[in-house]
Order: C-alpha cells, then structure tokens, then sequence
C-alpha cells in the first residue's frame, strides 16, 4: 500500500455524510438527502460508523448498531461494510473486521452479525475467510408504499 491506512471512529452526520459516495455503491438508490434522513433516525438508536483512510480519502466504511436480542444475547451488527474497489486485496476489510471486532469486545457483545444479499458472492466468500458462518435467511416484506426502488425490495 502506498500509504498507510488508518481505521477511525465517526459518530456524527457531518462525517457519515463524507463516506456517501462508498454507500451509494452498495445501495444505488440511496440518495444523499435520504441517507441523511435516515442517519438522523439512526444515530440516536446506537448506530456507529467507522471508516478506513489512506491519507485524507475514505477508502472503506463500516457501520455498526450495538443491541441485545434475546437469541444471542448482546451483539455487533455489521451494516453497510464497503471496501472502495480501487482499495480491495490490500487489508482493508481486515483492518476494519480487526477494529469492529475490538469495539465489539469493548462493549461486551457475544457475538457479530450481518446480513449480505444472497448474490453477493464476493462479500459471503470475506466472511467466511473471517470466520462469519451462514446461520439463515433475511426475509423482508414490504408493509408501506416508497418513493424509491430500495433494491432490498425487488
């Protein structure tokens, strides 16, 4: 790598704003005005961001929730992991897994889940190499009308 990569912490919009242009390429209908909406909804519900910087670029993202269910106890929950794909195969992802697994144990949680569409094969085949094991299905139905195409619901 050409320059050394940092993994910080961000918890506020004005700085979760700065990675949209990673979010979108995971969600293509996202728009910037909607994720802005939603991660005023979030943040107050333990919704966390870290990012990965090569100088003063954000080159990977990861955001978290920090919850209890009553399966597994407290937990991590991976939302939205993203390695910019200029960046990919050079540690990134496993420098933001090492961070995610750090605060994970810092906050006491049992275990660290996530979801992954069912076609996104690259992401299923990093996990797995980070020790995520497959345990199910994510079922969504859609109970009101949207605006926008979410690709979740096609």
């Amino acid at each position: 790598m050409e320059t050394e990569i940092r993994i910080v912490e961000i918890q506020s919009v004005e700085e979760m704003l700065l990675n949209f242009h990673l979010l979108v390429k995971l969600t293509p209908s996202l728009t910037r005005e909607t994720y802005q909406k939603h991660l005023q909804n979030m943040i107050p519900h333990n919704y966390f961001q870290i990012v990965a910087l090569m100088g003063d670029k954000i080159v990977g993202v990861s955001g978290y929730w920090i919850a209890t269910k009553l399966y597994c106890g407290r937990y991590l929950e991976i939302d939205n992991f993203i390695v910019d794909e200029p960046y990919r195969s050079q540690g990134i992802g496993h420098l933001l897994i090492e961070k995610l697994e750090s605060i994970a144990q810092t906050n006491h949680c049992d275990v660290i889940m996530l979801d992954a569409y069912l076609q996104n094969t690259q992401a299923h085949k990093f996990y797995e190499k980070h020790q995520f094991a497959a345990k199910g299905y994510h079922f969504i139905k859609k109970v009101a009308p949207t605006e926008n195409s979410h690709e979740c619901l096609n």
